[in-house]
């Protein structure tokens, strides 16, 4: 039988595990991506390292600071029970029982952490978030992993254009980075009066070094786009980038198509790539 204060210690640790969880879920609902919120998840309970670059951004938008606030007090009350908790499991005990103690606190340990690795738990956590965002407040969550398919070889990044990158001098409309299936959201600019933000930037956009796009596209392709070189060799990375998107939607729409006609089968609508896609290429 372990002894009151390491079950104590364990299930404020369990808490804690399933707080951070929630407030990582939560902020990705508001679209951080998976590592950026786990990391400001646990910054902001565990009052460590929440002094990022990433922090400012976080803090100025109302729905994510109302989460950060709740982490930070559930946080405060938690790790102080906790230490406590530890300091009463080996405090005033043989060594005998402390061994045992020991033992019983990594098995707790163990459990606790595969239990902080199941997908289902993510699963229902999420579901929980959007159940309670429309019942108690007036926050729209957007499943922005479902919505943008980042789950499904997409993504979106923040190229930096280096001087001599291939995307130095052109126009939008010169790189025809859409027919590699790139978007370009935005673009962050450095001007003597600071850093602004050009949003839904223009075919005649012309970029230039130092610029930061806001893209979006196959992961594979934004990957390896910082590194393509101006020249032959970046216009024939082009090239092959462009070859392999066609051969990507030609895909899609068979997987379109096969998802359709099981829909039909079963008595059921099934949308089309073009119908699920139309809605971000437009």
């Amino acid at each position: 039988m372990f002894p009151a204060p390491l079950v104590t210690f364990l299930l404020v640790v369990l808490f804690s595990m399933i707080v951070v969880r929630i407030g990582t879920k939560a902020l990705e609902k508001t679209g951080l991506s998976h590592d950026v919120a786990a990391f400001q998840a646990l910054s902001a309970f565990t009052g460590v390292g929440f002094t990022t670059s990433e922090a400012e951004y976080v803090v100025n938008h109302p729905v994510r600071r109302r989460i950060i606030k709740w982490l930070m007090l559930l946080g405060s009350a938690g790790l102080t029970s906790a230490i406590a908790s530890l300091v009463l499991t080996f405090v005033g005990n043989t060594p005998g029982e402390m061994a045992t103690n020991g033992v019983g606190l990594l098995l707790g340990l163990g459990a606790l952490y595969l239990f902080s690795r199941s997908h289902l738990l993510d699963k229902l956590l999420g579901k929980f978030i959007e159940w309670a965002s429309t019942r108690w407040t007036r926050v729209k969550i957007i499943d922005y992993e479902h919505v943008l398919g980042l789950s499904r070889g997409y993504g979106i990044s923040i190229i930096r254009v280096r001087p001599g990158c291939w995307l130095d001098g052109k126009t939008l409309k010169e790189a025809k980075l859409r027919e590699e299936g790139v978007m370009v959201l935005g673009v962050y600019r450095q001007t003597p009066q600071g850093e602004v933000y050009i949003g839904a930037p223009k075919p005649d956009f012309r970029i230039r070094a130092g610029d930061r796009l806001v893209c979006y596209g196959p992961e594979e392709v934004l990957e390896k786009l910082p590194e393509r070189i101006r020249g032959p060799r970046g216009d024939l990375e082009h090239a092959i980038a462009v070859a392999k998107h066609k051969i990507r939607e030609i895909v899609e729409e068979e997987e379109a198509e096969e998802a359709e006609k099981a829909g039909v089968v079963g008595g059921l609508e099934a949308p089309t790539t073009r119908q699920r896609g139309g809605e971000l290429a437009a």
